[in-house]
């Protein structure tokens, strides 16, 4: 295990970071506004994001984030990791200037996975070339999003297609999206795991009815966290990706990788938080010192530094291990990452908020909008406390499949001791 950034890793990061500093950080309020203002249907991407992704493009800084070479940089987990981390630092614009922004990578990922040839011919390319966005439709309004077992979203074959009928919520990214790709029921009588598939919907087809973007923290503009209703949405049988109910399973592949790639824009965004907080108590002066000066706000920056190194080096090794040995040995440590990068976040933006008193309030610098941005990441691809009582039952299991080992090598060793010669 060597997390030592060198050769073409190091490369790209530092090219991504002159590319930030040059394109990405001088329009970034800029680019805020113009997401909101100009995506719309037909619209994937504002004006200022569309030069500024060309411009990435040019220079190679490109998908990134997939693995298969193929498709993308060809780069390992990890790898891809590092770079994650200084896009987290603008985690609204960055991401999608780069095309490695979610739910999009995801997306990608299952269709590279997944998608028969057809599919990845009419879609994967346009993704890959920039020229549409997706969402990914799962969470309901009337069932639990934790538990996905739930679903009702129900998809019936009808002849040569599939009639999808139901109600979804928080499908990030639909407004301005060519795709949804649909989690919906089609085993119904199936094992809880076995009833679900996943089936592609074109955004413009007839019963696809996008009724909302939810308001977020008072913010409802931009990509979206959208409500849609499916009646009657009629799509062709070849439209699902995979195999029939398969869905889980699809999820699962898509996940594992997305959760690395959250944690370490989390610690990219808590980076510059640290950045912007240390800065600050250097420069502003009270009761007749520095901040810097006084013990609670170095407390403050020297938690913070402890907390995210710590971060880091969790989510490079669960990377590292996916990288090694695959998703599912990872799964312990991609759940515990995921609880430990979203926490961390959110405790530094609040330290820094803090130091910054009533400016850190407002949106004079990045860091109120990055605390409402992070905010979800304790929420979106489960909840802390799901990803808790998963990693506690799989401690658990781990313990008690060690007692009965040692039962039964405890029970072997006294059959076999043989019984006292009778005199």
């Amino acid at each position: 295990m060597d997390f030592e950034i060198g050769g073409r890793v190091e490369e790209l990061r530092d090219r991504i970071r002159a590319f930030m500093d040059e394109h990405v950080y001088p329009v970034e309020p800029e680019a805020m506004e113009a997401l909101d203002a100009e995506v719309g249907p037909g619209r994937p991407y504002p004006e200022v994001l569309v030069e500024i992704r060309a411009r990435a493009r040019e220079e190679g800084l490109w998908n990134l984030f997939m693995p298969d070479e193929r498709y993308g940089a060809g780069l390992g987990n990890w790898e891809y990791g590092v770079l994650c981390e200084e896009m987290g630092r603008s985690p609204a614009v960055a991401p999608m200037a780069f095309n490695c922004a979610a739910p999009d990578t995801g997306n990608m990922e299952i269709l590279a996975e997944h998608a028969t040839d057809e599919q990845r011919d009419r879609w994967l390319r346009a993704l890959l070339e920039g020229e549409i966005r997706s969402c990914f439709s799962m969470t309901e309004p009337e069932v639990s999003g934790s538990d996905p077992t739930t679903l009702r979203t129900l998809a019936e074959l009808d002849g040569d297609e599939w009639v999808i009928n139901g109600h979804k919520w928080f499908t990030s990214g639909a407004v301005g999206a060519a795709l949804a790709i649909v989690m919906c029921v089609t085993e119904p009588d199936a094992h809880p795991y076995a009833r679900a598939s996943m089936i592609l919907v074109p955004t413009d087809n007839p019963g696809f009815d996008l009724v909302r973007p939810v308001s977020v923290m008072g913010h409802a503009g931009g990509p979206g966290h959208c409500e849609i209703r499916y009646e009657d949405c009629r799509v062709p049988a070849a439209n699902l990706l995979g195999e029939r109910g398969a869905g889980f399973v699809i999820a699962q592949d898509r996940l594992g990788p997305g959760r690395i790639h959250h944690c370490m824009r989390a610690v990219g965004t808590a980076e510059r938080a640290i950045e912007l907080m240390s800065r600050r108590a250097n420069e502003r002066e009270t009761f007749g010192g520095k901040l810097a000066d006084k013990q609670f706000v170095q407390d403050f920056i020297a938690r913070s530094r402890i907390e995210v190194d710590q971060a880091r080096l969790f989510t490079l090794y669960a990377a590292w291990k996916m990288d090694t040995a695959g998703k599912r040995a990872a799964r312990q440590e991609i759940s515990m990452i995921k609880v430990v990068a979203a926490n961390v976040v959110m405790d530094v933006l609040d330290r820094a908020i803090q130091v910054h008193g009533a400016l850190g309030m407002s949106d004079d610098t990045p860091l109120a909008w990055m605390w409402r941005f992070s905010r979800m990441l304790r929420v979106a691809d489960g909840p802390d406390e799901v990803h808790k009582v998963v990693i506690a039952r799989r401690e658990l299991h781990r313990w008690a499949k060690a007692a009965d080992a040692e039962a039964s090598a405890d029970g072997a060793t006294a059959t076999a001791t043989p019984e006292p010669a009778k005199a």
